[in-house]
Parts: C-alpha cells; sequence; structure tokens
C-alpha cells in the first residue's frame, strides 16, 4: 500500500516553469525532461514564457504555450508551478528578470501551497578571473572552491544573482545554483560557426593561441543535471556542471575540423572574432575562458548515465551526427546511370551544383588515387597499375572514396557506376549488416536512357577532340552501346539490385539536347529529390548574390548597348562604303575610253619620240620631243 503511494506521488507530474524556452539551451533541456522514461516530469502546457513566438519540441511536436503577461500575472504563473527553472547562461538581459522572479517568490513563502523548487542556471564565466594560490598550477577548480570564485568583469550581474540565489536556498524555500560549462551537442549554440564554417571552407579558424582550456557540458548532460537536483534536493546549493574533458579551444576546434574534413586549422588575431556576426559579445568573452574545472559534487552526489562524459573531443563523432540531423544537413547520395553518350555527366554537374554535392566518377577517383600514390607508397602504385582492369580494385577505390569525409559530410553524385549487378552487389552489397557500407549507399537512382538513333547522332555531331577525349569512336561507341543494352536486357540488371534496397529511382527519357528540355527533366529531378541540405543563404550572402546579379545584368545591358553601337556603326560604314563604290565605278567607266584613246593613238608615238631622243641625245630633251611630236602627228591639223 506504501509502495503504491510512493509510485502515484512519482507519477504525479510536476508543473515546471522555463523561460526563453525557444532559446536553444532551454528548448533542449524541455525536450530531454520530455523524454524522461521515469515519468517524473510532464511539461505539455505547464511551460509558460513571456516571449511571443511559440515553439513546438522537435520529438513531442506538442505545442509549449505562450504567455505575454505583466509581472503579477507572471507571478501568479510561478506560483503555480512546482519548480521554477531560469536559464541565464546564454541570455544576460534574463538576469534582471531572474533576479525579480526569485524575490518575489521568496517574498510569497508563507503563501505557497504545495513545496517549491528554483534553480538557476548559470555560467562558469562566474569563475573566469579566479586565482588560487596553490603550489600545483594545473589543479582544477571544484565546487570547493566556489566562495573564491571572481567573475568576467562583463558577467558581475550573474555572480551578485548566484550569491543571491545560494543565500535564500538556506530558508524553506530551496534554491540552487547550477554553474554550466560552454553547452555543446544537439545542433550547437556558441560553437556553431565553426561547424558551419566548414561547409564554405576548408580549414577553421582558431582565434588567438588557443591554448586557453575551455570547460564544456553537453546539453543532454546539463539536462540531466537538472533532473537530479530536482530528484535529489542535495544540502550544496551550488553546483559546477561540467563534463570531466580538460580541452584547449585549440583541441575543440581542431577536433570539428578532422571530424568534418581533413582537420585543418588556421590561427588568427583573437581580435578577428570581432568581424564574424555569429558571435555575440557575451560568447566572445566566454570563449577566452581559461579554466581547468572538476564536477566533483555531481559526481559524488549523482548516479548521471552521461551522454558525453568526456567531452566533445572524444565524442566528436557522435556530436557531429546530432548537429546533422539537428540541422538537417544530411548527406544526399545519388547514382545515376544510362547508355553511353545520354548525358550522365552533364546531369552530374548540374545536380552537384544545385545541391553542394561531390561528383564521383571511376576515372576521377583512379587518377586521384594514382596521384596520391606517387608521393607515398611506390609499392600499392605499381599493385594498382597492375590491377587497374580488375573489378575488385576499382570498387575498393570507390568504397574509400564514397567513404571519406567530404562526401560523408556533404553526400555524392556517382557517375555511371556500376554498370552490371555484379559491380552493385560489391560496392552496396550487405548494407544492412554493415554501418560501415550503410553510410555509401546511394538514397535516389536516376536512369537516363534515350534512343539507339538520337544517341548515334549526337555523337556524330560532337567535335573531333571530344570524340576522342570521352573514348567515342565509331566502333567503341557501338560496342559500349551493345554492352550497356545486353546487361540491361537481363533478368538481374543494376535496377533491379537498387529495387531490391528500396532505393528510390527515377526514370529520365532524353529526347532533345536543347536547354529547355533539358531545364524541364532538371526541375522533374529537384521536385523528386527535394530541396538541398544545406545552409539556407544568410542576409550578408542574399545581399552580395543580388549584388552580383546585379552587376551581371549590368555587364549584359553594356554588353548588348555595344553591341548595338557596333552594329549601328557597321550599317553606317556600309552605306558610306556603298556610295565609295558606286563612284568608284562610275570614275572607272569614264576612264575606260580615255585608256583605250592614249594607248591606241598616243602611246605608239610618243614611244618612238623617246627611242628618237634617246638614240639623239640632244641638248634638250624636252624640246626635241616636242619637235618630234608635232612632226609625226599621226592626225590632219587645221592649217
Amino acid at each position: 500500500m506504501a509502495e503504491s503511494q510512493v509510485l502515484k506521488r512519482k507519477l504525479i507530474p510536476k508543473r515546471v516553469f522555463l523561460n526563453n524556452i525557444d532559446s536553444y539551451s532551454s528548448s533542449n533541456i524541455a525536450e530531454v525532461f520530455l523524454d524522461c522514461k521515469v515519468a517524473l516530469f510532464d511539461f505539455v502546457n505547464h511551460i509558460y514564457r513571456r516571449i511571443l513566438q511559440s515553439l513546438h519540441c522537435r520529438k513531442k511536436k506538442k505545442k509549449l504555450e505562450k504567455r505575454d503577461c505583466c509581472e503579477e500575472q507572471l507571478l501568479s504563473k510561478l506560483m503555480e508551478c512546482h519548480i521554477v527553472i531560469y536559464n541565464i547562461s546564454q541570455d544576460a538581459e534574463q538576469v534582471e528578470e531572474a533576479t525579480w522572479a526569485v524575490t518575489a517568490l521568496h517574498n510569497q513563502i508563507e503563501h505557497f501551497s504545495s513545496p517549491k523548487l528554483f534553480i538557476l542556471i548559470s555560467t562558469v564565466m562566474t569563475w573566469a578571473s579566479t586565482i588560487l594560490r596553490d603550489p600545483d598550477p594545473e589543479r582544477p577548480l571544484s565546487d570547493d572552491f566556489f566562495y573564491c570564485r571572481r567573475p568576467h568583469p562583463r558577467f558581475k550581474q550573474h555572480i551578485d544573482l548566484e550569491k543571491m540565489v545560494v543565500k535564500m536556498g538556506k530558508s524553506v524555500f530551496p534554491t540552487y545554483v547550477v554553474a554550466s560549462g560552454l553547452q555543446y551537442g544537439m545542433g550547437e549554440h556558441i560553437f556553431h560557426y565553426f561547424f558551419k564554417v566548414f561547409s564554405q571552407k576548408a580549414e577553421i579558424s582558431v582565434f588567438g593561441d588557443g591554448k586557453n582550456f575551455v570547460p564544456t557540458i553537453h546539453i543532454r548532460d546539463l539536462a540531466r543535471v537538472l533532473q537530479n537536483v530536482i530528484e535529489h534536493k542535495p544540502r550544496p546549493y551550488y553546483l559546477l556542471a561540467v563534463d570531466s574533458s580538460h580541452s584547449s579551444f585549440e583541441e575543440l576546434v581542431k577536433a570539428v575540423s578532422s571530424a568534418l574534413g581533413p582537420g585543418k586549422i588556421r590561427k588568427r588575431p583573437f581580435a578577428d572574432i570581432y568581424l564574424i556576426e555569429d558571435f555575440s559579445d557575451m560568447e566572445i568573452h566566454s570563449l577566452q575562458v581559461n579554466l581547468r574545472m572538476d564536477a566533483e559534487t555531481i559526481r559524488n552526489l549523482f548516479s548521471i548515465n552521461w551522454h558525453c562524459e568526456f567531452g566533445l573531443v572524444e565524442n566528436v563523432e557522435l556530436v557531429v551526427e546530432e548537429y546533422r540531423q539537428a540541422r538537417g544537413l544530411l548527406p544526399l547520395r545519388l547514382c545515376i546511370l544510362g547508355p553511353p553518350a545520354v548525358g550522365k555527366s552533364t546531369f552530374s554537374m548540374q545536380i552537384c551544383k544545385h545541391y553542394k554535392l561531390h561528383h564521383i566518377t571511376l576515372k576521377d577517383t583512379i587518377s586521384e588515387a594514382i596521384a596520391r600514390l606517387v608521393t607515398e607508397d611506390e609499392e600499392l602504385l605499381s599493385h594498382l597499375k597492375d590491377n587497374l582492369e580488375n573489378d575488385e580494385e576499382q570498387i575498393q577505390l570507390l568504397k574509400e572514396k564514397l567513404l571519406s569525409t567530404p562526401c560523408r559530410n556533404q553526400g555524392y553524385v556517382l557517375d555511371g557506376f556500376p554498370s552490371t549487378s555484379e559491380q552493385a552487389e560489391k560496392l552496396f552489397g550487405g548494407i544492412w549488416i554493415n554501418l560501415e557500407l550503410l553510410l555509401l549507399a546511394a538514397e535516389f537512382l536516376l536512369c537516363l536512357d534515350a534512343s539507339d538513333s538520337f544517341l548515334t547522332d549526337r555523337v556524330i555531331n560532337l567535335p573531333k577532340e571530344v570524340v576522342q577525349e570521352l573514348n567515342y569512336e565509331s566502333e567503341q561507341f557501338l560496342r559500349r552501346l551493345s554492352i550497356y543494352r545486353k546487361n540491361n536486357q537481363e533478368d538481374k540488371t543494376v535496377l533491379n539490385f537498387f529495387e531490391e534496397l528500396n532505393v528510390r529511382h527515377v526514370h529520365l527519357e532524353i529526347t532533345s539536347g536543347e536547354e529547355p528540355a533539358i531545364s524541364l527533366l532538371m526541375q522533374t529531378i529537384f521536385s523528386t529529390v527535394g530541396s538541398p541540405r544545406t545552409y539556407a543563404p544568410t542576409c550578408r550572402g542574399l545581399e552580395e548574390a543580388e549584388e552580383k546579379m546585379r552587376k551581371e545584368a549590368e555587364k549584359r545591358a553594356e554588353e548588348e548597348q555595344r553591341e548595338e553601337e557596333e552594329a549601328r556603326s557597321r550599317a553606317a560604314n556600309w552605306e558610306e562604303w556603298q556610295v565609295k563604290l558606286e563612284e568608284e565605278r562610275h570614275l572607272e567607266g569614264l576612264t575606260v575610253q580615255m585608256r583605250s584613246y592614249l594607248m591606241e593613238h598616243v602611246m605608239p608615238t610618243l614611244s618612238q619620240g623617246l627611242a628618237e631622243c634617246y638614240r639623239a641625245n640632244p641638248p634638250d630633251p624636252l624640246d626635241f620631243l616636242a619637235e618630234y611630236l608635232f612632226r609625226n602627228n599621226p592626225f590632219d591639223h587645221p592649217k
């Protein structure tokens, strides 16, 4: 009987107030509370807030109430709640409201209809300037030193509120302070920039020397600490909530970079962080913290089922996966098949550009492997060159490429492979029993097709150098086309293999290579595959894109205007040239008779006169020639 009463009391839902419920920290804490399997908390319709926006919990999909109320209304709601949690770890503007709330509740102790509990979620920045006179400089700070803590200059209001809450906890109204490390996980907040920036750059910046130790805690672990405080109501009223890691800022950034890419980082002066719009002043100061901390009390008092006990660095793969899931940045994997010359590469490149994916071909993969092995391992290079035509070697290279960090993070478009069901089985077979293979399995299969006559005409009209580059000479092209048709007429085809794996496939018939037809097919692909799984452009990105489009439009307009002016100039020059040509033709017609007359009647006599002048060699050649022409004039003159 007694046990049933205890169980009944445990199953009674506790009404909870949690401020800033739409913020990263509070929303994730609420979600963990709602997912609690002990049935100790029921947040549905019992979370009140002063903001004007509504929120849907991602997993419960239950709308949380919104409240826009004055202090009297808010106090009445606080009085109805069993647990009041104020989170000031992310928003300094909430310090004033939290101060008012705990004071107002403390003044109403005599009017409590049921026991209440107040928890303040603060920040380790109230310890940021703490200096211990200890012979061991690496000794971590623990809860025992909370009386010696010294805040960062910008967090003095936080520590004043902490002291007030701890002091009030010694009354019949239990109040607690949970000083949280920098929170990570479930989509990220303060560390979000370092996750996001990798999609735009190949390296991540470390601001400052990166040697400062940053106390951290996974947001789910913070929520579990709060659950234990509510359940056990411990005697210490001040609790540190940090994980067991003692990671430096540089180690945190490098771990993220390694999980999302090649692990490259670039150190920049800390002042450069002020140029990044993603960070608030509070976050910038928090990233400068340099504290080794140990949460001894919560480890000794509570039995916590830690989600990431040893920190972000040790659990970076898990944290990155949470980030992808929470932000909807899941990799997109497609396979494009079809006969030779159907346009697989053209479609692949357009899809990659639209979805920001990696274009993978067997030829490029082999070339990259050879280039890499030239400098790394000559023995493996020799083995690879000897087995280039071996399916096993080719498929192994493709597996390594598809499982590479870029493909796992963003996704890929596999162009023209596999061409047989055997190759498909070797590449994708066994994905349900092998997690690694599941990570490379294609989600969509695009099957392009066209008539043989269309494909042949397309190849005939290709430039000679393109035909040679793609190996589309007549005999070889027809042989490859014949092999493709044969492989897709058998009972066991590549398409059958993907259908067995429940891979969505789209069949597209290519009937024209013109732009309108291609654009229509691309729209069909985009509507089937869905929206890009990448970040939406930022305001600055949109402005830059608009500015780029504006400049391109101006450039096109200038080019069109220049072409029009050149056309008008050519037309005017053409008319002028035509007039000059007519004049030249007219003048030429007039001079024909004159030239004919001179050649027939003048030039013979003149030539003879010049010859006589040469023989006679007179003192005055001109007089001699004139006298000769006068005497030998072939025409009669009037007397």
